[in-house]
């Protein structure tokens, strides 16, 4: 598009800044509670929000509270929620077996909340690290983090949370093959609505730190990611990541982390047109939420002028640990 003005004084931009009303009239991208998904992190017990020190605001949930944040939620008209399990340290192997348990904490808590609130879609996480005892997204063999085994391991985790209920499946591993795989096996199974969100441009990002202390998996990890997760300087390796996710089988993809990569959720929606989402990530929002506690920033001003800025990018949808003082904010609550 080659924009068109007429030369000034005849054309003056602050015209249609002037008011609210013409401010409104001219906007050209907005933000609504539709744009939301939830991440909700989970953990054994009853009657129990467990603050997450490094994520001021955000609690790891019993299933019970977990249950009432889906009501929530769907109340505020969040579509969505995506679910992250706290994993018992006696749980997590070596060959990460828990992760395809049916009676998993995560596979219990897509049935309870199936169960109490149908109405909302429930999104997985499909990666191994939860359950890992090395802390890796795959599993790992003499300090390699082995593909084709790990691809076997995270389609039978799919299959036992499909089988529960979840609605949106996120692989988020980054293990070549894995969208194919887990595409080919919910059709074999019969689960063919089954949707797939796939972490398609994962970054090897600085940006994780609070994530991995909510969902246990800080102290675990031997050495990095960077063997599977992107490199953060390139650019054009991501649409070929996604061109391959969305040849193999995936319905969504994602962008991750999203504010460092708002160039790449435009890249990805400009190519594809296909539905593109952005995870405002843990330290994004630890950023945001740290900096307006100490009254550095407004923070309710700086949250939704981050979330804009995705839909500004192309993005269709959001992952925000924001996502319900956002909607709250949208609603007039």
């Amino acid at each position: 598009m080659l924009p068109h003005h007429a030369p000034f004084p005849q054309g003056r931009f602050r015209r249609t800044r002037r008011t609210e009303a013409l401010r409104a009239l001219t906007q050209e991208n907005r933000l609504s509670t539709a744009d939301l998904i939830w991440p909700i992190f989970l953990r054994d017990g009853s009657g129990e929000a467990e603050p997450i020190k490094s994520m001021p605001g955000v609690a790891r949930l019993t299933l019970d509270l977990a249950v009432r944040a889906a009501v929530e939620a769907h109340e505020l008209g969040i579509p969505a929620i995506c679910l992250f399990p706290y994993t018992d340290p006696a749980l997590k192997t070596e060959d990460c077996r828990e992760a395809w348990n049916p009676q998993n904490l995560s596979n219990r808590a897509i049935r309870a909340i199936k169960s109490a609130v149908p109405e909302i879609a429930v999104m997985t996480d499909v990666a191994l690290d939860p359950y890992n005892a090395l802390g890796h997204d795959g599993l790992v063999r003499d300090g390699i983090i082995l593909n084709d085994e790990s691809v076997e391991a995270l389609v039978k985790m799919a299959l036992v949370q499909a089988e529960a209920g979840a609605d949106i499946l996120g692989p988020s591993d980054m293990m070549d093959g894995r969208i194919g795989a887990i595409r080919a096996a919910l059709e074999t199974a019969g689960h063919k609505d089954v949707t797939i969100l796939s972490y398609a441009a994962k970054y090897a990002s600085a940006f994780y730190g609070p994530f991995r202390d909510a969902v246990g998996a800080s102290g675990a990890l031997k050495g990095d990611k960077k063997t599977y997760q992107m490199n953060p300087a390139n650019s054009d390796e991501a649409l070929r990541l996604v061109a391959r996710d969305l040849a193999e089988g995936a319905d969504m993809v994602m962008v991750k982390p999203g504010m460092p990569y708002l160039d790449i959720c435009r890249r990805v929606k400009d190519a594809f047109g296909a539905p593109t989402f952005a995870y405002q990530v843990s330290g994004e929002y630890a950023m945001i939420k740290g900096a307006a506690l100490q009254g550095w920033i407004d923070g309710e001003k700086a949250m939704l002028e981050s979330l804009l800025a995705f839909k500004r990018a192309g993005c269709d949808g959001i992952l925000t640990y924001f996502a319900i003082e956002a909607a709250k904010v949208l609603r007039g609550q």
